[in-house]
């Protein structure tokens, strides 16, 4: 059974302890984007979609709107034993990467990666976007890094 993107936001959340909701989903998305690139699968099904402050999972978001900071407690119901060790390891290593970033580094990082600029193309910086970001181009990109 495959994990899901509420049990990698909790164990990001519990490393990490409460962070900022750009911060949770830029390192959900870059914890999906690696192990694309390290293993060619998902380490969950849910997409982001290119909106205008990076890479932003839908379901994920609806369950921090309205939030500046959050903690576990927003995904109580989440399984971190859905993941296996190779995942959390993978997860790990992106925490050891871009952990120690401010939520604006991560936007801007992801600004100027293709998986976001492809998936924006033709778009003004405000506005509004539901594109998908695809696993296959987030999965060719950092695998080619």
């Amino acid at each position: 059974m495959m994990a899901n993107v509420f049990d990698v936001a909790k164990y990001i959340l519990q490393r990490t302890g409460k962070i900022s909701t750009w911060k949770l989903q830029k390192l959900c998305y870059y914890s999906q984007a690696w192990t694309l690139a390290w293993t060619g699968k998902p380490l969950f099904e849910e997409e982001f979609e290119a909106w205008r402050n990076g890479p932003v999972c839908r379901e994920l978001f609806a369950r921090h709107k309205g939030e500046y900071a959050v903690d576990e407690s927003i995904v109580s119901d989440a399984d971190i034993d859905a993941l296996s060790d190779d995942e959390k390891d993978s997860i790990n290593v992106v925490l050891d990467t871009y952990g120690n970033k401010e939520p604006y580094e991560l936007r801007a990082m992801s600004h100027e990666e293709s998986p976001w600029k492809n998936a924006r193309r033709g778009l003004g910086d405000f506005d509004y976007s539901t594109e998908i970001i695809t696993k296959t181009a987030m999965s060719n990109y950092y695998g080619d890094l």
